[in-house]
């Protein structure tokens, strides 16, 4: 996502980590390097000098927090400046017994209907239940679609083929979905532009039929910092509470799509990432800075760490951080990754991994670590309690019992070897290293 600002910003910053010192001419170089990956990116010439503005005055006259280096200090203040310009971190607040409604907005070709399905699917893995209604009567084949999408995830949509009446497709749906057990109801309706009133004028009328707790802005990522007035002429005609921004995964404009919705001040809510059915993300402003500037999903790694602690037992935790692991401790290392999520995923959040690993590589580490497991559980106690007793026979008995090559067996043992010095040799002080640079250690 993103990839031409997430490489500059990156570039910006080694500059910075690499110097010998910190002076005036390498602050200034570092927010004209930062100002060229922005405008590169499509983000409005205004907001461009207002961030670098303040990142040059902050890195000049900030004096660092104690235990946080000059260097560290002035990634953190690029950091925190990116996520303002963002806006806040923001969450509808659905409400216990009734049915929440959400209506969705935007102009033809921005992706709504398949976002209906895409949000109705990502509401219902948090546990609610949706219903939805098509309420798209301008293009054809809309409501087909919709049902296509939302049946995959037994989800009803409520529709009139041979109806062109919007406003009373939705008091329909809205009387159909009455008293059933639903806590949202998602209502998708026609694309159109800010200029056709006719349009317009309808959406009100909808409007008033549906009386929503949430108007949703979907916007293409595409179509850079032409967002600012689409948002506005919407917003004018509907409170818009929140903002759904699409196509940001082949976007170079897409930084520009972004920094514009924030600017009109609705919440960026939600953002797609993807074409499948699941590749929509809750949009958070600290998260998506700390994965451009390579820092990872810092929270992701937090949430991990909190998770190993409430799960595990100390003993286990002492042993892998001091460099003590077993195999034992390196299957549940492998077990815990499982539970965060793909391989791909893990590192793309983990600071100081983001980004550093190539497709191809990460394909073959996801196939790696799926036989890893497999051989691991081949082993007998004595032998995962103490890796040192596996010898030229065990190996064999191992490859036999896995149903995997001796080869692969050898390569596990090198690579939990690798492992354990790594810890050993680190001691958590990347982790720590990456907490300090967040303003959180």
């Amino acid at each position: 996502m993103l990839d031409n600002l997430k490489n500059n910003l990156r570039d910006a910053i080694k500059k910075i980590v690499k110097s010998s010192g910190i002076d005036e001419e390498l602050i200034k170089e570092l927010s004209k390097d930062v100002q060229r990956a922005l405008l590169q990116s499509d983000v409005n010439v205004r907001l461009v000098l207002e961030i670098t503005k303040q990142l040059e005055e902050r890195s000049l006259n900030e004096t660092p927090p104690p235990g946080l280096s000059r260097k560290d200090h002035i990634v953190k203040i690029l950091y925190d400046e990116l996520a303002k310009l963002l806006g806040k971190e923001t969450d509808f607040d659905f409400k216990p017994g009734k049915q929440n409604k959400i209506i969705l907005l935007g102009i033809q070709g921005s992706g709504k209907t398949t976002v209906a399905a895409k949000l109705a699917k990502f509401l219902m893995k948090q546990g609610y239940k949706i219903g939805v209604i098509g309420a798209d009567t301008y293009r054809p084949g809309a409501l087909i679609q919709l049902r296509t999408m939302c049946e995959k995830s037994n989800i009803e949509v409520y529709g009139e083929e041979n109806n062109k009446d919007s406003p009373s497709i939705v008091r329909n749906g809205l009387k159909h979905f009455e008293g059933m057990p639903l806590d949202v109801i998602l209502i998708d309706t026609a694309g159109r532009h800010k200029e056709e009133h006719d349009l317009l004028a309808e959406m009100k009328q909808i409007n008033q039929v549906a009386d929503p707790d949430l108007a949703l802005l979907v916007i293409d990522g595409t179509i850079g910092q032409q967002c600012f007035n689409q948002a506005e002429a919407f917003h004018k005609t509907i409170p818009v509470g929140g903002i759904i921004i699409t196509k940001l995964d082949s976007s170079a404009k897409g930084g520009g799509a972004i920094a514009a919705s924030a600017a009109t001040g609705a919440q960026i809510m939600y953002i797609g990432t993807g074409e499948r059915i699941d590749d929509l993300e809750k949009f958070s402003p600290t998260r998506f800075v700390g994965r451009l500037l390579g820092m990872g999903d810092i929270q992701a790694v937090l949430d991990l760490a909190k998770r190993l602690e409430n799960e595990g037992d100390e003993v286990r935790l002492k042993r892998i951080s001091s460099g003590k692991m077993n195999m034992d401790d390196f299957f549940y290392q492998l077990e815990e990754m499982t539970k965060v999520g793909s391989l791909r995923g893990f590192l793309d959040n983990m600071p100081g991994f983001s980004g550093m690993v190539k497709d191809d590589q990460l394909d073959q580490m996801e196939g790696r670590v799926s036989k890893w497991r497999y051989i691991i559980q081949s082993m007998t106690k004595e032998e995962k309690a103490d890796p040192d007793l596996l010898n030229s026979s065990r190996i064999k008995r191992i490859a036999r019992g896995s149903g995997w090559p001796e080869h692969e067996v050898k390569e596990l043992v090198k690579n939990y070897k690798n492992s354990k010095n790594m810890m050993k040799a680190s001691k958590g002080r990347q982790m720590q290293g990456a907490l300090r640079r967040m303003g959180l250690g």
